[in-house]
């Protein structure tokens, strides 16, 4: 079955830096587009970002262009977001999820001084 396993969420002050990843198990990873989600404390999900199974075309959220990378690696079968000058406003449950909308079970950013 479909696993994805998120880490390298954490505390990180503002203006720091993160890397998440996501390790894919149970599907033909390189064969599926991949995406960022995140869900603050009391609000909706949010989309982040999604990348193609390729690698060769990413898009962003407008909240985020510009601070976040989304990259794979399919030869590890992993999904990353590189996070960089992050802010309060960025800290939530952050989940990676395949074209179908399966998700794994998240890992908490929190940014604070």
């Amino acid at each position: 079955q479909v696993q994805l396993v998120e880490s390298g969420g954490g505390l990180v002050q503002p203006g720091g830096s993160l890397r998440l990843s996501c390790a894919a198990s149970g599907f033909t990873f390189s064969r599926s587009a991949m995406s960022w989600a995140r869900q603050a404390p009391g609000k909706g999900l949010q989309w982040v970002s999604t990348i193609n199974n390729s690698g060769s075309f990413t898009t962003y959220a407008d909240s985020v262009k510009g601070r976040f990378t989304i990259s794979r690696d399919n030869a590890k079968n992993t999904l990353y977001l590189q996070m960089n000058s992050l802010k309060p406003g960025d800290t939530a449950v952050y989940y990676c999820s395949t074209s179908s909308g399966t998700r794994g079970q998240g890992t908490q950013v929190t940014v604070s001084s």
